[in-house]
C-alpha cells in the first residue's frame, strides 16, 4: 500500500464543478415546481392552441398562416416566462428565506451562483423549445430554415435570456418577495397581452413602433424574423443587447443578497 493513499485532501471543488452542481440543482428545482412548469410550458401551450383556434373562428388575418405566425412568438413567450418571471420569483423568495445569503458565504463565488442560475435557465429553455416546437409542428408549423435564420434565432434566444434575466434579477433584488411575485406576474401578463411578444408589432398599429423597442417586442420580432423570413434580426438583437446592458447595470447597483 503506497504512502498517503488515505490522506484526506480538504478543499473546495474546482469552479467549473461547483457551477455544474449549482446548475443541476437549480434545474431540478425549476422542473419540480408546479408554478414554474405552468409558466414555462402550460401557459404557452394554451396560448398557442387558443391563438390558432381564435384565428379560425374570428377570421384573423396574418401575413402568414396562424401557426407560422404564432409559433415563434410562443417560443419567445416561453423564454420570457422562464428567464424573467420564474427567475425573479425564485430569486425573490431565496432572498427572503436567506438562501442567497448562505450560498453567498459558501465556496461557490457569487459569479458562480449567477452562472449556475443562467445555466439552469438555458437547460429549461431547451426543454421548452423541444416541447413547444414539437406541439407547433403537430399543428402544422413549417418554419423557414436557413443558416442566417437559425443563427438569428439562437442569438435572439441568448440575448433575450440575458436581457430578461438581468431585469428579473433587478426586480427580485430590489423588492420584497411578495412584491416581486406580484410585479413579475403583472409584467408578464402585460407583456404577453400587449408587448409584441406573441403577436407581431404591426398588429398594434402606430403604437407598434414603440412596442418594438421593448425587450418583449424585440424578442418576439427577432424570433419571427428568424423563423418566418429566415433572416438575421440585427436590429432586434441590438435592442436586446441594450436592454441586457441596462438590466445588468441596474442589478449591479441595486441587488441585495438578503
Amino acid at each position: 500500500m503506497s504512502a498517503g493513499t488515505f490522506t484526506p485532501q480538504p478543499g473546495a471543488a474546482s469552479l467549473p464543478r461547483q457551477v455544474l452542481a449549482q446548475t443541476r440543482m437549480e434545474t431540478k428545482l425549476i422542473l419540480r415546481n408546479g408554478e414554474q412548469l405552468l409558466l414555462a410550458v402550460v401557459i404557452p401551450l394554451i396560448v398557442l392552441a387558443g391563438g390558432i383556434e381564435a384565428a379560425k373562428h374570428f377570421d384573423l388575418k396574418f401575413s402568414h398562416s396562424a401557426v407560422d405566425t404564432l409559433a415563434p412568438g410562443i417560443l419567445a413567450l416561453a423564454i420570457m416566462s422562464t428567464s424573467f418571471t420564474s427567475l425573479a420569483i425564485t430569486t425573490g423568495f431565496e432572498r427572503r428565506y436567506g438562501v442567497l445569503k448562505r450560498l453567498g458565504s459558501s465556496p461557490l463565488p457569487r459569479s458562480g451562483l449567477l452562472a449556475g442560475k443562467v445555466g439552469a435557465l438555458l437547460l429549461v429553455e431547451v426543454i421548452q423549445v423541444v416541447i413547444l416546437g414539437g406541439a407547433a409542428l403537430l399543428f402544422g408549423w413549417a418554419p423557414t430554415i436557413t443558416v442566417a435564420g437559425v443563427c438569428g434565432a439562437l442569438a435572439t434566444a441568448l440575448l433575450g435570456t440575458a436581457a430578461f434575466a438581468s431585469l428579473g434579477l433587478f426586480v427580485a433584488g430590489s423588492l420584497r418577495a411578495e412584491a416581486t411575485l406580484a410585479a413579475a406576474n403583472l409584467i408578464y401578463l402585460l407583456l404577453m397581452a400587449g408587448g409584441g411578444v406573441v403577436f407581431p408589432t404591426s398588429s398594434y398599429g402606430t403604437f407598434g413602433h414603440v412596442i418594438a423597442l421593448l425587450p418583449s417586442g424585440a424578442l418576439g420580432a427577432g424570433m419571427r424574423a428568424s423563423l418566418i423570413d429566415g433572416a438575421f434580426p440585427a436590429l432586434q438583437l441590438l435592442v436586446l443587447a441594450v436592454w441586457a446592458v441596462i438590466g445588468t447595470l441596474l442589478t449591479a447597483r441595486t441587488f441585495k443578497w438578503e
